[in-house]
């Protein structure tokens, strides 16, 4: 009696027929229609338990300007300061980069 290994397992014709019928239902899915929403948490809710892709087309296109007015400056500090640096900040629960702004601020207005 022939035992099966498995290696053919999952691809026979019967198996490619089902692969096309899910292709198939997927491609339907990206069809569903949008439901409307009485608020923003509604909508979120909805989409925290469902796929965007599945209502991509629907999406209007959004356009808009990113303004940054914010940057960063690097400045090289000996690793003991900055070791006690970040001892400090995380000992009052704030980033080390808060402090530091903080600080540098304080000192600053006080040579003004």
């Amino acid at each position: 009696m022939a035992r099966s290994t498995g290696y053919n397992a999952g691809c026979g014709p019967e198996h490619l027929a089902s692969k096309k019928d899910r292709v198939v239902e997927l491609a339907e899915n990206k069809s569903k229609a949008m439901p409307q929403f009485a608020s923003l948490d509604e909508l979120v809710e909805f989409f925290n338990t469902h796929d965007l892709g599945e209502y991509w087309d629907q999406m209007p296109e959004a356009h808009f300007e990113v303004d940054i007015k914010t940057k960063t400056h690097l400045f090289a500090i000996d690793d003991e300061l900055a070791t006690r640096v970040s001892e400090i900040a995380r000992l009052r629960q704030i980033p080390s980069q808060m402090l530091v702004n903080s600080w540098l601020r304080e000192k600053v207005l006080e040579q003004a």
